[in-house]
């Protein structure tokens, strides 16, 4: 249990924010809480928002966020740290600082989104199992060799919470409801929002989360669908039936968008080539992948890392 309703009937959380931070994130953690309270008619969550300098930041969507304090002078139950888009950019030697402070002033650190590896950088996940958002946890594996890295939407161990994405931050919520206030009020929030929240970034178990697995696993060298069908005794048919009844699109299509997801995070933060981003992404030559990347967001790599996309 990340604190014990004994000793804390409210849960005091501070949640820090970064230019360009993902509004859907933030509705995301801070509705179903707002939600646990309305519905049960107790304080169970008190939130802040807070960031390195007390100053608002600027959403992704161009949204201004006042801060409530400067992350240096709060402490609680939780701090949720919220970088999202651009993170790398935050991943800064006074970030990190500012987060090993703060760690000793909250009793639970979590990463929503990408902000498992702001908490990597600062060395605060070392030894420990985490996720990220599923667009980077092979560049995360990669770089923090010292984190248990796991490929599910949202990872509880000790006094660390992560999860994979904007809409995994709604998981995380109805967990944090549920270790503290039971079943029936995350079932009551849960309804709440029925519908809302049906879509998965992927699915936790069976087949297709099995399948899924395979394509993020082999995105540099693509398996063709009858062989990922074939490694999970299955056939092609019942693969691309069961992918689109739990994810709405056939397998190649879920493939495909996994490769150029990362194309794209690929050309808006780092500084490889697009022809390195080609072969990075199991394209045979960057043409191909341009024009398949522009057919998906619009733009090209090249536009994108302009800014002009």
């Amino acid at each position: 249990m990340l604190y014990s309703q004994n000793h804390h009937p409210t849960c005091q959380i501070s949640i820090l924010v970064f230019d360009n931070y993902s509004n859907h994130c933030l509705a995301n953690i801070l509705e179903p809480l707002r939600a646990a309270n309305d519905l049960s008619a107790q304080p169970h969550y008190r939130w802040k928002i807070v960031t390195l300098d007390g100053a608002e930041a600027v959403s992704s969507s161009g949204l201004r966020l006042g801060a409530d304090a400067r992350l240096s002078d709060v402490g609680g139950d939780v701090l949720m740290v919220m970088p999202s888009y651009g993170f790398l950019s935050h991943a800064t030697v006074a970030a990190s600082r500012a987060l090993r402070a703060a760690s000793k002033r909250f009793t639970t650190l979590a990463g929503l989104d990408t902000g498992s590896w702001l908490l990597a950088e600062a060395g605060l996940l070392e030894g420990y199992k985490a996720t990220i958002h599923w667009d980077e946890i092979d560049r995360f594996s990669e770089r923090f060799s010292d984190v248990y890295v796991q490929p599910d939407a949202v990872v509880f161990d000790r006094d660390r919470v992560t999860c994979g994405g904007a809409s995994t931050a709604f998981t995380l919520a109805l967990q944090l409801i549920v270790q503290s206030h039971g079943q029936t009020l995350r079932l009551r929030v849960e309804n709440l929002f029925a519908g809302a929240y049906s879509e998965r970034p992927y699915p936790q178990v069976g087949i297709v989360a099995r399948a899924v697995q395979l394509m993020r696993s082999n995105l540099e060298e693509p398996l063709l669908i009858r062989d990922i069908a074939a490694r999970l005794g299955r056939s092609q048919r019942h693969l691309e039936m069961q992918v689109r009844e739990k994810m709405g699109a056939n397998p190649q299509v879920i493939y495909r968008q996994m490769r150029l997801a990362l194309a794209r995070s690929l050309a808006r933060d780092t500084e490889l080539s697009v022809a390195e981003i080609a072969v990075r992404c199991g394209y045979q030559d960057a043409s191909a992948m341009t024009r398949a990347f522009r057919a998906e967001f619009g733009t090209t790599p090249r536009a994108l890392r302009r800014g002009l996309g």
